[in-house]
């Protein structure tokens, strides 16, 4: 009853009996952290489980159970006879070494990394009541309860070793590749079969895949500036030497890609065609015509994502570089996420069939399949007409949000800011008078409910537009007219 260990080991410390945790894993912890701690050598003897019952007030059975637990995970052994020790294969533990000896979450390595600072950033987009987003989607509008039915039909149809018995095919299921290949085939006028098809979790894993698996350290990567950060990231994080060319009203300047590529060896060209990100300008069909034949001429890839084709309000949107490639020069990338809602992370790529190959033993590397029961519900409500459907409707809701907060912008704050109403797309790009301090109307903006970006992920050492992108489609006509009463009030 008087041995030191035991007030070593338990003089400060006490078992919860109201804790979800059962007793015996609390005290298995407490002689566990004492090992770890080197307050209990390898081959050290433990005090008798009657001995530590008694210290507690609880049953001795508790405590073998203890025991037990620690055996079986090696940091114990037992002899008939003799006791309970500490396991003599354990190693010696110098204290002094340990960083914290509590046992609170690690928040620390004991080992470095780097972070560059392309990784330093912020993912989340505040919550707030009232928001100018990124070009968000109203979740409001989307299609969930087909889509619901529809994953439920792909829980409960017969087949189901074949769908859930083993892993499946990593560029997609066959169902998903085969209604998306239709249905470009059919809306962008692409010319594609299954096999040129790759299911990806949203346009981020379409590029960091293609970089991963066509991007060597060293390679030249072309895109408009201002751009999508997150992709310029991921042509960084492939060590991959990125050059910026302007962006003017008719989209790329590709005069400017030309000047490169009779100089360097330009690997691949990054562009958002139709509606280019940040400023929704389209790339004019003269400039469409002439980038795919600088790729033949060339031979570096064009990744296109397209990520919002399905909506634009004035006329019937331009078709896909990819429509026009005849060479097999365009890597297409397209999302639902921009369409339903960012939650949503299910989208495609269409390349040519051995790119398509390539990348798809490359994403079997980072994730082995896709989601296939989302998939094929997405596919089963892509064939019922379901998501044309939607399409169609959320169309004509978005063009009113658009024209009704352009109309805002202009009589409300028409003095300090200069924009052109979007042809399509869900943000209007918003350049403010250079008396406006972007990063403090945003702040003084969210303190009164209203979160917009503060424009700093669109600047660039030769960019530096007093401009952000100012969402619509994601909120009501009410909280858009709300929001720009707030950016009056301050302004």
């Amino acid at each position: 009853m008087d041995s030191p260990i035991l007030k070593v080991i338990f003089s400060n410390v006490k078992l919860n009996s109201t804790a979800e945790k059962p007793i015996y894993l609390q005290l298995a912890e407490i002689i566990l952290s004492s090992i770890k701690q080197g307050n209990l050598k390898s081959g050290q003897k433990l005090p008798s489980s009657r001995d530590i019952a008694y210290f507690f007030g609880i049953n001795r059975i508790t405590v073998s159970k203890a025991f037990e637990e620690l055996q079986n995970q090696g940091w114990l052994e037992s002899f008939t006879g003799r006791g309970t020790f500490v396991s003599s294969h354990i190693p010696e533990i110098k204290p002094e070494k340990l960083l914290d000896q509590s046992n609170s979450p690690q928040k620390a390595a004991g080992f470095s990394f780097d972070t560059p600072e392309y990784l330093q950033n912020s993912y989340l987009v505040p919550n707030t009541n009232l928001h100018f987003d990124d070009g968000f989607p109203d979740p409001k509008l989307a299609p969930l309860k087909e889509l619901s039915r529809a994953y439920r039909n792909q829980l409960t149809r017969s087949g189901l070793y074949d769908k859930f018995g083993s892993y499946g095919n990593p560029e997609g299921s066959e169902f998903y590749k085969d209604s998306i290949s239709r249905y470009l085939n059919e809306t962008r006028g692409l010319k594609t079969t299954a096999r040129n098809i790759l299911s990806i979790r949203g346009t981020v894993m379409g590029v960091n895949l293609v970089c991963n698996a066509l991007i060597k350290p060293g390679d030249i990567v072309v895109s408009g500036v201002p751009g999508w950060r997150r992709a310029e990231h991921n042509f960084l994080h492939a060590k991959a030497k990125h050059i910026g060319i302007p962006v003017d009203e008719r989209g790329l300047v590709i005069e400017e890609l030309k000047k490169i590529c009779r100089k360097n060896k330009v690997r691949m060209v990054y562009i958002t065609s139709h509606h280019h990100y940040p400023t929704t300008v389209s790339l004019r069909i003269d400039r469409r015509l002439e980038l795919l034949q600088l790729a033949s001429e060339y031979g570096f890839i064009i990744f296109e994502d397209d990520y919002d084709f399905d909506f634009h309000y004035s006329n019937r949107p331009l078709l896909p570089l990819a429509s026009a490639d005849e060479n097999g020069m365009v890597i297409y990338c397209g999302s639902f996420s921009k369409s339903f809602s960012p939650a949503f992370r299910i989208g495609y790529l269409a390349a040519p069939e051995n790119v398509i190959q390539h990348l798809s033993n490359i994403r079997v590397l980072l994730d082995r399949q896709g989601d296939h029961i989302l998939d094929n519900a997405m596919a089963e409500i892509i064939n019922d007409g379901t998501v044309q459907r939607y399409l169609r409707k959320s169309l004509a809701v978005y063009e009113d949000k658009r024209n009704h907060f352009c109309d805002l912008l202009k009589s409300e704050l028409g003095n300090i800011i200069d924009f052109s109403i979007p042809h399509g797309g869900m943000t209007v790009w918003t350049k403010f008078d250079k008396s406006i301090n972007l990063e403090r109307l945003a702040k003084d903006a969210y303190k009164k409910g209203l979160y917009f970006s503060d424009g700093k992920a669109h600047q660039y050492p030769n960019y530096n537009e007093n401009g952000t992108r100012l969402g619509f489609a994601s909120s009501s006509k009410e909280e858009l007219s709300k929001g720009i009463e707030i950016l009056k009030g301050i302004v």
